[in-house]
């Protein structure tokens, strides 16, 4: 059964759902642009179910209680101060962690700097960002796949994204996505300041944005047709993790992984979190 709940925190006050048992293994799961928790309600009962305790939050911006108007407050400390704010607040002192789209981001960048209180992490869609730095410099197709990034930096992005029903909003999704997952994020993104809190992640400056290899356990899984992240960055991820490392390629899909591969993906969640069971 899916738990809806508050998390208050150093960080502010996160909403967030989580399924299993409170002495499970935890599992935090983080989600990205323009979704919600609720992306992840098929792995967290998948998870709930095998024992583990797996918590969703809705990320900064996105719930009520952190949601800072100032694209300055959307850096690389105060997103990863978030996953350990959270986990300090669950009492949480080591913990597996799960990323999709900008959650990816914060995901690999959490790994980089507390690989202490990491057990695994899986990225999904998101290559590590220096892989991803690197195809933005010398690879003309990445470099146009994420033009999207400056268009959306201007003010007026999040007015044109809900006029008429939120139709530009709505189009994101590319049909691949849930109708009730798309009314959810679409509910909380229409609330006064959410989407262009949401829109603060692409706006922000982070000068403190290096990312070095990855020593934690690390599964990447990517889609050959994400519109977003090409191949380029995706295959040189590998040389970015110096820990156990395992890349699934999903052929035919696309950005939206855990919507358009749900069974697929938490298959390969559970497996990896298996493989790296902690120590007796």
């Amino acid at each position: 059964m899916r738990e809806h709940f508050e998390i208050p925190s150093a960080s502010g006050t996160f909403d967030a759902i989580a399924a299993g048992p409170a002495d499970g293994r935890p599992v935090l799961l983080l989600h990205g642009f323009p979704q919600t928790a609720i992306l992840w309600e098929e792995q967290l009962a998948a998870l709930g179910d095998r024992g583990f305790r797996a918590v969703a939050p809705d990320t900064r911006g996105y719930s009520p209680g952190v949601r800072p108007m100032h694209a300055d407050a959307y850096g690389v400390s105060e997103l990863v101060g978030d996953v350990l704010a959270v986990a300090d607040a669950l009492a949480w002192n080591r913990f597996d962690l799960v990323g999709h789209d900008w959650g990816g981001a914060i995901a690999w960048w959490t790994a980089a700097r507390h690989a202490e209180r990491l057990r695994t992490l899986t990225a999904v869609s998101t290559p590590h960002p220096a892989a991803l730095g690197e195809a933005h410099r010398t690879d003309d197709d990445q470099r146009r796949r994420s033009q999207y990034q400056q268009d959306w930096r201007s003010p007026g992005t999040g007015a044109r994204f809900l006029a008429d029903d939120a139709a530009l909003l709505r189009s994101l999704y590319q049909g691949k996505v849930p109708d009730r997952h798309v009314d959810a994020h679409v509910r909380r993104l229409s609330e006064p300041g959410a989407l262009d809190a949401a829109l603060n992640y692409y706006r922000a400056d982070r000068p403190d944005a290096a990312v070095g290899r990855i020593q934690v356990p690390t599964l990447y899984v990517w889609g050959t047709e994400d519109v977003a992240l090409g191949s380029t960055a995706a295959h040189a991820t590998e040389k970015w993790v110096s820990g156990p490392y395992s890349f699934r390629e999903l052929r035919g899909i696309g950005h939206w992984v855990p919507d358009e591969a749900p069974e697929v993906l938490t298959g390969l969640i559970i497996d990896h979190l298996n493989e790296h069971e902690p120590a007796l």
